[in-house]
């Protein structure tokens, strides 16, 4: 009887050993743990940043550019349509630190007074959603500190007339939050914060802003990109704007295309934005939908791998 025991409790755990084994061999994983993965194909849509991050010791190049009013006053077949004209470029570099940290480097014309514009940033995702929704969203961290390499203005009430080193540095902070509801639809809200140690006479030096964008994919390769953000702006400040200059400002609309093209992701794309860094779009957006005042634009990002095989 004792040797049928043994035998039976040498069976049995053999059978554990062998189960866990194999469990490892075939990387079972808990299913309330898994990571929902690609909810958007970039860390951009079109003017917003998204969630998504390069993985560890991979590099990032992206190249962003905006053309001029496609119609209104300064388009049409004059200008061809805008692309006669530039209105801001943006060349940048990620580099994956971990898998869910990311730090960058770019350089920028820039689209306002303000111009020569270099940044450096910073990217960590620090909550992932989970396939059976015990997290709902993906949550990121963006942080970026540019600074203006061009010659001070002398005119003392533009935001230019710079008279220190610190009057050149801006700031942005985002709490990027996004939740990929299916296959084939993401959606992510973004929280802002720009500030600006100098600004134009009686400008706002503290912005916050709220931008809202998704992804409808249409097929494999090709997916619908847009975005929006709302800036909370003073009313005495807008009414300055429009008496003492003309101008008004508006909010920042882009719609587009994202192409995946299996070695690179391009974005053809529509706004009326005509800068390309957070620190100017965000605050000053002159150009509306309305007048005809919107452009092409395009970016493409390559991503390279430096991970030893």
């Amino acid at each position: 009887m004792r040797n049928i025991l043994f035998i039976i409790l040498c069976f049995a755990s053999a059978t554990t050993f062998a189960q866990e084994d194999l469990d490892k061999l075939i990387h079972i994983e808990d299913p309330k743990n898994e990571k929902v993965t690609a909810t958007f194909k970039s860390g951009n849509l079109i003017n917003l940043k998204t969630t998504e991050t390069i993985h560890r010791n991979e590099m990032d190049f992206r190249v962003d550019h905006r053309f001029g009013d496609i119609a209104g006053s300064a388009g049409g077949a004059k200008n061809f349509f805008g692309l006669d004209n530039s209105t801001d470029i943006r060349i940048g570099f990620d580099y994956g630190l971990l898998d869910n940290l990311n730090i960058g480097i770019a350089r920028a014309k820039g689209a306002t007074e303000v111009r020569q514009l270099y940044e450096g940033n910073l990217k960590y995702r620090f909550l992932e959603q989970t396939v059976d929704n015990g997290v709902p969203v993906s949550v990121a961290f963006f942080g970026s500190t540019t600074v203006s390499g061009m010659e001070a203005a002398e005119d003392k009430q533009s935001a230019a007339s710079f008279t220190r080193f610190s009057d050149r540095l801006s700031y942005v902070t985002q709490l990027i939050i996004a939740r990929k509801f299916s296959s084939n639809f993401s959606l992510t809200v973004v929280p802002s914060y720009l500030h600006r140690n100098y600004t134009a006479y009686n400008d706002q030096n503290d912005l916050f802003a709220l931008g809202l964008g998704g992804r409808a994919k249409v097929s494999n390769r090709i997916a619908v990109v847009a975005d929006y953000i709302f800036p909370f702006r003073k009313s005495s400040n807008k009414k300055y704007r429009e008496e003492v200059t003309g101008q008004r400002y508006y909010n920042a609309l882009g719609v587009g295309l994202e192409m995946d093209t299996g070695g690179h992701i391009f974005h053809l794309n529509f706004t009326n934005a005509t800068a390309i860094q957070e620190s100017q779009f965000i605050s000053e957006t002159n150009s509306a939908w309305g007048k005809g005042q919107f452009r092409w634009g395009f970016s493409i990002a390559r991503r390279f791998n430096f991970n030893k095989k």
